[in-house]
């Protein structure tokens, strides 16, 4: 069973995935392929350079190459369920659909609000420091789809609470999804 989990940028995603590990499921994280793109080129991980890397090889693969470069490690991992973290394009769902037919996709959804001021928290070198520079970056994960793959996506969280509130919903769906499977 591979769950993959969307959201916009500060939605949530980071806290999931600390969820589900606690659980004892393996996470893939698909921003991580970018990053190591990134190192491979010799480039800071700014959002800039991030955000023209991921158009850029998209671009040159195709829209599913980061599910391409995913898939065999997440069999390699062997595990009855595996997490995917960071799910941005229809094309990527597509991929996974294509090579695990019981693929679930968990939509991770907060105001731009509240998404701003946890990038502004969280202090991590590719998150915005203003708010233009986050618009920008909405709007180029939009570009890819993102905005579809949380439209098509199994499942809802609103994640404008707590997290324990973010802990319960999390156990609540996953377990939904492994009794269904």
């Amino acid at each position: 069973m591979v769950i993959g989990v969307t959201g916009m940028p500060g939605a949530g995603k980071d806290t999931v995935r600390d969820i589900v590990s606690k659980y004892g499921f393996p996470v893939v994280v698909m921003g991580d392929e970018v990053r190591a793109e990134a190192a491979r080129r010799g480039l800071e991980p700014t959002p800039e350079n991030l955000g023209k890397i991921m158009l850029q090889i998209r671009a040159e693969e195709g829209p599913e190459v980061l599910a391409r470069r995913c898939i065999p490690k997440i069999r390699a991992l062997g595990s009855r369920v595996v997490v995917i973290d960071g799910l941005r394009s229809p094309h990527e769902v597509k991929e996974f659909r294509k090579e695990f037919p019981k693929f679930r996709v968990i939509a991770i959804h907060a105001s731009p609000e509240t998404r701003f001021k946890r990038l502004l928290n969280r202090g991590r070198s590719d998150d915005p420091r203003d708010w233009e520079t986050f618009r920008e970056r909405d709007q180029r994960e939009l570009s890819v789809g993102i905005g579809e793959v949380i439209a098509m996506a199994d499942y809802m969280i609103v994640n404008e609470g707590s997290i324990e509130r973010l802990k319960r919903e999390i156990k609540r769906v996953i377990r939904r999804i492994i009794e269904d499977e």
